[in-house]
């Protein structure tokens, strides 16, 4: 009977500590769970509609707008056979490279390495010419680089101060002229996660360096750019997402032309399904830049993970 006694006195004992571990993981998930119903409605919600309306032949106006007809991966098979897709894949390809991965990193630390070894001054100044890009609205942005561009614009105008002949940029070379005008818009937030991320770097090290007898191009390329290279990757991984899904840009200088000529997916989306009424077909070329999105993601995320662990 004693045993009996003791063997239910323990395991009387033993209910409570394995109890209070589930209150404990329960206290900590209960106030998660908001954040996950609004994440599932508002952002998995809509790609779960998104996927299924990208199945469908769905229109604008007409019949197929009230009753549209399940069509499986058809919008798909015509969207990978057509040469108007992959040419927009190669423009956002480009835009995305030469904007954001190239552009807007190279110059925001250029820019954040200027602005820590320049006098207050002309920090001041810099620093205020590149925020005013970022914090204006898109569309103001769009048009003030429409105006600057355009044929009878500033940038003509400067190039005849100097007796050189300006050309039509937004038609000649569409591309160019979003690409740096992409560039402007948001290197201010490259050069401000990059301004933090040097300002993190200890400065011994560099001096034990520069001791050692380290060049500046040594000491930037073999210290400095190794201990944040946590901050490139994730600063990498915003600008890439961002750039992809630019979209009001572009529409406003060019509208993707002329023609196609700089018809990017988030505009060939657009001109699908409300210029030409195939909300099916469009909504199509909009999943495939989700997934093409999401895959970046997982790269750059890849690249990051030896860091966290």
């Amino acid at each position: 009977m004693a045993d009996l006694a003791i063997s239910a006195g323990r395991g009387r004992g033993t209910s409570a500590p394995r109890s209070r571990p589930t209150r404990v993981a329960l206290t900590r998930v209960l106030p998660l769970v908001p954040a996950v119903a609004l994440l599932l409605l508002f952002l998995a919600g809509p790609i779960v509609y998104s996927l299924y309306g990208s199945l469908t032949n769905t229109a604008l106006t007409g019949y197929k707008a009230a009753n549209p007809d399940f069509v499986g991966l058809d919008n798909y098979a015509n969207l990978f056979s057509s040469p108007e897709f992959w040419k927009s894949v190669w423009l956002t390809v480009l835009f995305v490279g030469a904007s954001a991965v190239i552009g807007q990193n190279v110059l925001g630390m250029l820019l954040a390495l200027l602005m820590r070894s320049s006098v207050k001054p002309l920090r001041s100044i810099v620093g205020g010419l590149v925020v005013t890009a970022w914090v204006l609205p898109e569309v103001v942005a769009a048009f003030a680089l429409y105006a600057f561009f355009s044929t009878d614009g500033t940038l003509n105008s400067m190039l005849g101060w100097i007796g050189l002949e300006g050309t039509t940029w937004l038609i000649t070379f569409p591309m160019f002229a979003v690409i740096m005008a992409n560039i402007w818009r948001g290197t201010a937030f490259s050069m401000m996660v990059y301004n933090a991320a040097l300002s993190e770097v200890p400065p011994e090290i560099t001096e034990a360096a520069e001791i050692d007898g380290a060049g500046t191009f040594q000491r930037f390329f073999r210290i400095t750019l190794p201990m944040i290279r946590r901050s490139i990757s994730t600063n990498l991984m915003l600008t890439t997402l961002q750039t992809l899904g630019v979209f009001t840009l572009i529409w406003v200088m060019t509208g993707g032309g002329p023609g196609t000529a700089s018809s990017t997916l988030p505009v060939l989306a657009y001109q699908q399904a409300f210029k030409f009424s195939q909300v099916g077909y469009g909504t199509a070329i909009a999943t495939v830049t989700l997934v093409v999105g999401a895959i970046f993601s997982i790269v750059y995320i890849k690249a990051l993970k030896p860091e966290v662990d």
